[in-house]
Parts: structure tokens; sequence; C-alpha cells
């Protein structure tokens, strides 16, 4: 699809180093390239409702704000929105609290869905997104822990942990994307913000695949922990290290349920 004169008069937003809005906004609804407009937005809207960054039962940002923060047309964007309502994953509502909204969930794990997803990707491919998480995660939170962080950078920081330690199992996996994503994005660099989405996103249907078990979460809570803190206290080594330990302890318990 060509992109429309309108198109390219709509203006670029410009993210400001350090601003946090809804987790995932700035990493995934960024604005998409002109030669593939439509194709593009079909697949950052896709990602933010996989990634639960709107998560089931919320409607998208306004019309509006989206094709800004997209850089697109509202003729370009009503049709992304159109092919993802026929898809299953959007219900557009009209009237005066009318909108588009997800009525995407993720798949209860069933027996054989993690192997047959990693069958999809390839054994290969599966270690490559791993070891690309672990680049990219580790390199996120050493940033952010070099970083002087403003006291609503640090208030942003501890609402996303506590927001994943309090999160209930069915909703644990959007909370702990929410409180991932958030270190790359207080980093305020909305490349590394888009490669951690990313890396994040080519696991999403593996970890779906397996159950949310009450011990990892009491792992993975003192995990998040000390990531936090090793950030909050400006320590780089450390901050990296508590990220390597969490994402080796996932790699590990995904690959578990493959033995």
């Amino acid at each position: 699809m060509e992109i429309t004169p309108a198109e390219a008069s709509v203006s670029r937003p410009r993210v400001p180093a350090g601003t946090v809005g809804i987790t995932g906004v700035v990493s995934l609804l960024r604005p998409v390239r002109a030669g593939n407009a439509f194709e593009e937005t079909v697949e950052r809207l896709l990602q933010a409702v996989k990634l639960g960054v709107v998560p089931h039962g919320e409607k998208l940002p306004p019309e509006r704000e989206l094709a800004i923060r997209l850089g697109i047309s509202r003729v370009t964007l009503r049709e992304a929105i159109r092919a993802l309502q026929e898809a299953g994953y959007l219900d557009v509502r009209r009237g005066r609290y009318g909108g588009a909204f997800v009525v995407y969930r993720p798949p209860s794990p069933r027996e054989g869905d993690l192997r047959r997803a990693v069958t999809r990707m390839g054994e290969d491919d599966l270690e490559d997104a791993l070891t690309f998480r672990m680049a990219v995660e580790c390199g996120a939170a050493r940033v952010l822990a070099t970083t002087e962080l403003t006291a609503r950078q640090r208030e942003t920081l501890d609402a996303r942990l506590a927001g994943v330690n309090d999160a209930a199992p069915a909703d644990y996996r959007r909370m702990d994307i929410a409180f991932h994503l958030a270190i790359a994005e207080l980093s305020g660099s909305p490349l590394l913000a888009a490669a951690c989405a990313d890396a994040r996103l080519r696991v999403t249907d593996l970890l779906n695949a397996i159950p949310v078990l009450r011990p990892n979460i009491e792992h993975a809570a003192a995990q998040h922990a000390a990531i936090a803190a090793a950030i909050l206290d400006g320590d780089p080594e450390a901050a990296e290290r508590a990220v390597a330990e969490h994402l080796e302890g996932t790699a590990a318990l995904l690959r578990g349920f493959l033995a």
C-alpha cells in the first residue's frame, strides 16, 4: 500500500528522555515506515495487544492520538483496526463511549502447546531469541543504572515492581512484561525500548504455553526486587547480573518443559 499525502504530512512525535506513560506505548506505538504503512500498523497494534500493553477489555488510545504516534493517516489506521477486528483481536464500538476495544486473551496452556510453538519457531531460533533478550535487557538495566533518575522515574519503577508482585496469576505475565519494558523505556532510548519489546515478543507465545507456577512467581519476585534495587542504587554491574540471573531462570524453565 502506498503512503498517502495525508500520511506524509503527519508530524512524528518525539519521546523526551526518561518519560513513560502506559508501559509499552513508547516501544510499540511508535512511527512506522512509510513504505509499508498499513502492514506495519497492523503489526504494531497486534504487538501491543499480544504483549498486554492494552489489556483485554480496554480500548486503544483515541484515534487522533494513535495516528500521530504511528505517523500515519486516520484512513490507514482505520483499515488496520478493521483488519484486526475481522481477525478477532478488536471489537469496534460506536457512539460516545465507543472505540477499538481489545477482545484478545492469551490462550490457556495445553499439553503440547510449547513443543508446537518451538517447532514453528525452530530450535536454533529459540536459542537466538533467548540470546537476543539477554543482550538487550541486560544492556537496558545497565544503561538505566548509570542514569541519574528523577523522582518520577523512581516512582514509576517502584510502581511497576509493585504491580508485578501484587498481580494475580491470571494477570502475572502482563504485569511482568510491564516491569521489564519500563526499564528500557525509562532509559529514554526509543530504539532500546523497541528492541526490548521485540525481544520479549519473540518468547511471549512460548511463555504463554506453560503454566504460571507459584514457586516460580516467588523466585521471580526476589529477582525483580534485586533488579530494581540495583538500578535505584546506581549499580550497573549488579543490575546486569540480576537481569542475567532472572533471564537464565526463565530460559531454564522453558528448557525444562521441553525436556
